[in-house]
C-alpha cells in the first residue's frame, strides 16, 4: 500500500460522522460537482439568513498566507496526486478547510496551534519552517505524527493536530468532484434490466425459466 492509500485509509477510518455530515451540506441540485463549502453567490434553495451567513464566511479571512501554504503542503502529503486522480489541493481542500474553520470555530485554535507546533518542530530540527523544509524533511516529521499507535508520547500534540488535519482533508477531498470520482461513486443512473443472471438461475435449478419466458 502506498503513502496515498495508507494515509487515505487512516483518514477515512478516523473520520468523524459529525464532521462528514457538516461537510456534505451541498446544494442537492449541484450534487458532487463542487466541494462542500457553498460557493459565494449560489442562492438556490437557501434561506436568506443562510445566504448572508455564507457570504460573510467567504468574505472573512482566518488563516494567514503562510498558514494556508502549510495546509496546502500537508493536504497534498495526505492525499497526493496519482495516476487515478488529482491531489487534495487540486480538489481545493485548502479552501474547504479555510471555510470550515470559520463555519465550525472549534477548529480554529487547534488548527492554528498545530500549525505553529509544526513550524517550531521544524525550526528546532531543521532550522527553518515547515514549508521551507525539503520534501524528505517534511515527510520525516509527518511520519512522527501520522500514525498514532507508533508516535512517541512527546509528539501527542502533533498527533492530535495531524488527526484533525487528516479528517478535514478527507472530508474536503471526498466531498469534492475529484474525490467522488476517486472512490468511483456513480450516483443514481438509469439502467436496463436484463433479468436474473444465468449463473444465479443455474444455481437454483431455474435455468429453463429464462428460456421459456422469452418464447
Amino acid at each position: 500500500m502506498n503513502r496515498r492509500d495508507s494515509l487515505k485509509a487512516l483518514g477515512l477510518g478516523t473520520l468523524s460522522a459529525g464532521l462528514l455530515l457538516e461537510a456534505c451540506k451541498t446544494d442537492t441540485k449541484k450534487g458532487a460537482e463542487e466541494t462542500v463549502a457553498p460557493a459565494a453567490g449560489d442562492e438556490t434553495g437557501r434561506q436568506p439568513f443562510e445566504v448572508e451567513r455564507d457570504k460573510k464566511l467567504h468574505a472573512d479571512k482566518f488563516f494567514t498566507t503562510a498558514e494556508l501554504a502549510t495546509i496546502t503542503v500537508l493536504a497534498d502529503i495526505i492525499i497526493p496526486k496519482d495516476e487515478k486522480s488529482g491531489s487534495a489541493s487540486d480538489a481545493k481542500v485548502p479552501d474547504f478547510i479555510e471555510f470550515i474553520v470559520k463555519d465550525i470555530p472549534d477548529h480554529q485554535t487547534p488548527m492554528r496551534g498545530g500549525l505553529r507546533w509544526l513550524d517550531l518542530q521544524c525550526l528546532n530540527r531543521f532550522g527553518k519552517p515547515f514549508t521551507d523544509c525539503t520534501k524528505d524533511q517534511q515527510i520525516q516529521l509527518v511520519d512522527m505524527i501520522a500514525y498514532p499507535n507508533k508516535a512517541k508520547p512527546e509528539m501527542a500534540q502533533g498527533v492530535a493536530f495531524f488527526n484533525r488535519m487528516r479528517d478535514l482533508t478527507a472530508s474536503g477531498f471526498f466531498t469534492s468532484e475529484i474525490g467522488v470520482k476517486d472512490i468511483g461513486y456513480a450516483g443514481n443512473q438509469p439502467g436496463k434490466w436484463t433479468g436474473v443472471p444465468d449463473d444465479i438461475l443455474k444455481h437454483y435449478g431455474m435455468e429453463n425459466v429464462k428460456a421459456s419466458a422469452s418464447m
